[in-house]
């Protein structure tokens, strides 16, 4: 699909650029908000604060942690981590935690990360359109201070809509950790 989204004009109004975003987002629900945030020229968190209560909840970000600790009862996950030039996918379960120098660790016999808290800056739920099959996906999104994405999890990534029993894990930690 030919896309004509252009980069936002440094003119607009704060209420101006929500309006623009969300209209660029919704020439295609299931876009990858890394791509509509680079198209726009703007920090990927902008994308999804324009969406606040539409597909997106902004959660309590001082309670970072405590939301990665409550992934762990969900099982296996997708979690996404982009940089300037490379995304890669892990797929595996949170748990055996400890807090060393800082970090908050996660050493399972599926997922390996080390997550540097003071860098984070804001927490999302965010629910759309896979863009690869068009599913609903349910995802908690992390950005750091510079408003780009930390890392991602998904509870479901493509091939079948969430079960209702995820959905309604998904609410009960929105609900739990709203902003």
């Amino acid at each position: 699909m030919f896309q004509t989204v252009s980069p936002l004009s440094p003119d607009l109004t704060q209420d101006e650029r929500l309006e623009a975003i969300r209209e660029a987002y919704n020439e295609d629900r299931s876009q990858m908000t890394l791509m509509l945030a680079y198209k726009l020229r703007t920090p990927e968190v902008d994308i999804l604060r324009a969406l606040e209560g539409d597909t997106a909840r902004e959660l309590d970000g001082s309670r970072w942690e405590e939301i990665i600790r409550a992934f762990e009862p969900l099982g296996n996950v997708t979690v996404i981590v982009s940089n300037g030039a490379t995304t890669i996918e892990a797929f595996g379960q949170f748990g055996k935690f400890s807090v060393k120098d800082g970090f908050l660790n996660i050493r399972t016999d599926s997922l390996d990360m080390h997550i540097r808290g003071w860098e984070l800056a804001s927490v999302f739920a965010f629910r759309k359109p896979s863009h690869l099959d068009k599913h609903e996906s349910l995802s908690f999104q992390f950005f750091d201070k510079r408003g780009s994405a930390a890392f991602k999890v998904f509870l479901n990534f493509g091939g079948s809509e969430p079960t209702p029993d995820l959905v309604e894990k998904y609410n009960e930690l929105i609900e739990k950790f709203v902003k």
